[in-house]
């Protein structure tokens, strides 16, 4: 159902967005990266959170890590990550395949300021296979998500 899901959320909301599927794992930053020809920092990468009694999807550039003292006074409480079947059940996507797009229930987007450094990124596309590419402006319009800053770079940590 996973990209079957955000094929028909494209198809709807955005139907010049491909779905790229690359016929190998893109479940990891750097597998995703290495499949797309592109740095990991590029891949935007999706987490399930919870924040005090909500979940919430955060969308971040890959080499990104999330800083708990931003995310709390950002989101008003700190946010834990959601167990595997939890992300499943709430996204209908698999654990290497989440992404904002054609979710299984409305949950929260919010995108981390670290996406802008980028004209495209490529999220996930509700597979462990496939992902799209667009730019960080556009995947906030289509999500309805706010930007953030919750997030720190490897090197700044």
């Amino acid at each position: 159902m996973s990209e079957e899901s955000v094929r028909a959320f494209f198809s709807t909301h955005a139907p010049d967005v491909a779905i790229i599927d690359q016929g190998v794992s893109t479940a990891t930053v750097n597998e995703a990266a290495e499949a797309l020809g592109v740095v990991p920092a590029r891949i935007a990468k999706t987490l399930s959170l919870r924040v005090g009694d909500e979940a919430a999807l955060v969308v971040a550039r890959g080499d990104a890590r999330l800083h708990n003292g931003k995310a709390k006074a950002a989101l008003g409480a700190k946010p834990r990550m959601l167990g595997l079947e939890e992300v499943e059940g709430l996204t209908g996507h698999p654990v290497g395949g989440v992404c904002p797009f054609g979710l299984a229930s409305p949950l929260p987007v919010y995108c981390d300021i670290s996406l802008r450094d980028f004209e495209t990124v490529f999220p996930a596309a509700g597979s462990r296979t496939a992902s799209v590419e667009m730019t960080p402006a556009r995947l906030a319009e289509l999500t309805g998500a706010r930007w953030v800053d919750i997030c720190t770079l490897v090197e700044e940590n």
